[in-house]
């Protein structure tokens, strides 16, 4: 058995009751009467309620479900954007019978303005708008609110395809695509390059710490730096007079006179030199001093004064000058008070 029966539409805008117009107006539900409900339960419709809504005026049909039955007698409630799509106008007739729709796969969406590519994460937005809807119908615009502000969706394509080319979006997994907005024109990516690179080099080329006038510039007082690192640039390594073979000293004229640079008019916008430096070298822009440890200089202070320390203060003594020891034992007679043996001993043969 199937459900069909007529009814004056309405935006739901219109409704007595304004508890629900705004939800249900950014939505695919519609408002049906009393006497719908107690039709359909005997006629054993199966869940979810799915109807094919058809203009008498226009011709035209869209797919919905039913959100309540609150709605006057022989009146129904519908979106806004529903109405535009079968082309009727409040009070039309329209004819609304059950319908029986595929469980949908996929489906292809078409922005109506650019303003959609705004949304930050426009999945999380239609996944959270999509519970508002229980089909979807090829070439259907729907309206979805977010932010307080609407955007047009067109449908393009849905799978599986069917005869009323129409699908169901509850308790399934549904694959999404995006067409271009309407309006979107694809960019010039290799023009959009060109130019940000061409503004990175500008304003890199005008950047005032370039100039010695940056604020990282005033705090290492580049100015100064610059001048000495010019001095020393300039400075002779000798600095004596020179002398001609005649004997004559060189006059002021001949003199070479090494040209001298004002830091302040210095340009550094014009094009960037090649900087080769030997391998193991980097250049920072001002002299560098290098780094001294003070846990070395500590280390190296003490090693220093470790080697000045005398390891042995002891005097030495020579052999043949040597003093007698003061300890000796006075008990032994002395070499000298004894008498010297004789150089010829006389035997006396008598």
């Amino acid at each position: 058995m199937v459900f069909d029966d007529y009814f004056r539409c309405y935006p739901i805008s219109m409704m007595p009751d304004t508890s629900r117009k705004e939800d249900a107006n950014f939505g695919g539900k519609i408002f049906l009467p009393q006497t719908a409900l107690h039709k359909l339960t005997m006629l054993n419709i199966r869940y979810p309620m799915l109807f094919t809504i058809r203009s008498e005026t226009s011709g035209l049909s869209t797919h919905s479900g039913v959100l309540e039955f609150t709605a006057e007698e022989g009146r129904c409630y519908l979106p806004q954007w529903m109405l535009n799509t079968i082309d009727s106008e409040p009070g039309s007739l329209v004819n609304i019978q059950t319908s029986d729709l595929p469980q949908g796969s996929f489906v292809k969406l078409e922005p109506q303005s650019v303003d959609f590519l705004e949304i930050s994460d426009p999945k999380a937005v239609l996944e959270n708008s999509m519970r508002n809807f229980t089909t979807l119908t090829v070439d259907d615009i729907i309206e979805i609110d977010y932010n307080d502000q609407t955007y047009r969706i067109k449908i393009l394509e849905v799978k599986p395809e069917s005869r009323s080319h129409g699908i169901c979006i509850i308790e399934t997994d549904l694959e999404t695509d995006f067409a271009p907005p309407v309006g979107y024109v694809e960019p010039d990516y290799q023009k959009l390059k060109e130019d940000a690179d061409k503004a990175k080099k500008e304003k890199a080329m005008s950047n005032p710490a370039l100039k010695g006038q940056g604020a990282m510039a005033k705090q290492i007082n580049y100015k100064d730096l610059l001048k000495e690192a010019i001095n020393e640039a300039t400075k002779g390594k000798f600095d004596g007079e020179g002398i001609k073979l005649s004997g004559k000293k060189i006059t002021e004229k001949e003199k070479v006179k090494v040209p001298v640079i004002d830091s302040d008019e210095l340009d550094l916008s014009g094009p960037v030199k090649p900087l080769i430096l030997p391998d193991g070298y980097l250049f920072f822009g001002y002299s560098v001093k290098p780094y001294k440890d003070e846990f070395d200089d500590d280390n190296k202070r003490e090693s220093n004064q470790d080697s000045k320390k005398v390891v042995f203060e002891g005097q030495g003594q020579s052999l043949r000058n040597s003093k007698k020891r003061k300890d000796m034992n006075k008990s032994h007679p002395s070499i000298k008070d004894k008498a010297r043996s004789p150089e010829t001993i006389i035997i006396d043969s008598d």
